[in-house]
C-alpha cells in the first residue's frame, strides 16, 4: 500500500529538522496564496511565458504561450490566481531538433495548431502589470503576435531585481523557486507561469513578498542610454561598464537607474566622448522597457 499524504507529510516533516536534508515540494494549482482584505483594493497581474521556434524576434516564431491573470493588492499579496490558458501554434515550418529537445514540441504536435488570438489579447489587456521571467525575451514576441496589447506596463523578475541582496543566488527560475522551497517540470509554458506566481507569492525576510517588491521597481522611471557615435576605441570601456553592441542600430546601449543619470552622463563624457559628442538618455517607464523599439 502506498504511503498516505499524512505519512508523507510526517516523513517530510522529520526529514525538514534536519540540517542534512531539503525538502522540496511539487508545485501544485492554487486558487489563492492570500485572503482580500474586506473593501481592500486590488489590481490584476498576468503572468507569461513563450516557448518559440529560436531566439530572433524578427523571423523566429511562438510555438507555444501560457497566460495566468492573478489579483494582488496593495501589499503585493496575491488574493486570486485565475486559470492558466495554454496555446500552441503551428509555426508553418520544422522545428529544429534542439527546439524539440528543450521544449518536448515536435512538428505533428503543433500541426493545425493555432493561438486564440481574441481571447489572449482580452487577457493581457486587462493586466495592469504583465510580468515574464524574462521580458527581454517574451515581450518582443508577444508584441509581435498580439500587437493590440503593445504598449501594456511589463515587469521582469529576472532582471529587475537584486537577488543575491533578497539572500537567493543566481537567477533562473528553477533555481529560485527550488530556493523558495518547490520544485517542477522546467520548459513547458504552463509549468512555469505556476512557478513564477509562486515565486511572486514569496514571502521574504522583510515580511514583503517578492511581487511587492518587483511592482515597486517595475514602476521607477529608468533611463536607456544610447551611446551614439562612442569612439571605436572606447568599446573595451564601455564593455567593461555593462553596455551591449546593438549590431542593427550600431551603438552601445544599456539601462540604469534615475538615480545613476547625472553620474553616468559625467562618466560618459569624460572617459567615453571626451569632449567630442554625447549619449542619448531616454526616459524608460514599465510601458516601454524590454519593447523592440
Amino acid at each position: 500500500m502506498p504511503p498516505s499524504s499524512a505519512d508523507l507529510n510526517r516523513a517530510a516533516e522529520f526529514l525538514r529538522q534536519s540540517p542534512d536534508y531539503r525538502i522540496l515540494r511539487r508545485l501544485q494549482p492554487v486558487t489563492r496564496f492570500h485572503a482580500p482584505e474586506p473593501n481592500g483594493s486590488s489590481r490584476i497581474g498576468v503572468a507569461v511565458d513563450v516557448e518559440t521556434t529560436g531566439l530572433d524576434h524578427e523571423t523566429d516564431k511562438i510555438i507555444e504561450i501560457a497566460l495566468q491573470r492573478f489579483r494582488f493588492d496593495d501589499a503585493g499579496r496575491i488574493v486570486q490566481v485565475g486559470l492558466p490558458r495554454v496555446w500552441r501554434e503551428d509555426p508553418g515550418m520544422p522545428l529544429d531538433p534542439r527546439i524539440t529537445k528543450l521544449t518536448g514540441h515536435t512538428d505533428e504536435g503543433l500541426a493545425d495548431q493555432a493561438i486564440d488570438d481574441a481571447l489572449a489579447t482580452e487577457i493581457l489587456s486587462s493586466a495592469d502589470l504583465i510580468i515574464a521571467h524574462n521580458a527581454r525575451f517574451d515581450r518582443p514576441f508577444v508584441d509581435r503576435r498580439l500587437p493590440a496589447i503593445a504598449g501594456k506596463p511589463w515587469a521582469c523578475s529576472m532582471a529587475e531585481l537584486d537577488w543575491l541582496e533578497l539572500g537567493f543566488d543566481g537567477k533562473a527560475l528553477a533555481h529560485l523557486v527550488s530556493q523558495c522551497g518547490w520544485f517542477y517540470e522546467g520548459h513547458r509554458a504552463e509549468n512555469d507561469i505556476l512557478a513564477l506566481i509562486y515565486l511572486l507569492a514569496h514571502d521574504l525576510s522583510d515580511g514583503e513578498t517578492v511581487l511587492a517588491k518587483l511592482a515597486s521597481a517595475s514602476g521607477q522611471q529608468t533611463y536607456r542610454v544610447n551611446a551614439v557615435d562612442a569612439p571605436f576605441a572606447a568599446k573595451n570601456l564601455l564593455k567593461a561598464k555593462g553596455y551591449r553592441w546593438d549590431s542593427n542600430l550600431r551603438f552601445w546601449s544599456k539601462e540604469i537607474p534615475n538615480a545613476e543619470h547625472d553620474t553616468e552622463r559625467d562618466w560618459l563624457k569624460k572617459e567615453v566622448y571626451t569632449g567630442q559628442g554625447e549619449a542619448a538618455f531616454i526616459p524608460v517607464s514599465a510601458c516601454d522597457r524590454y519593447s523592440r523599439s
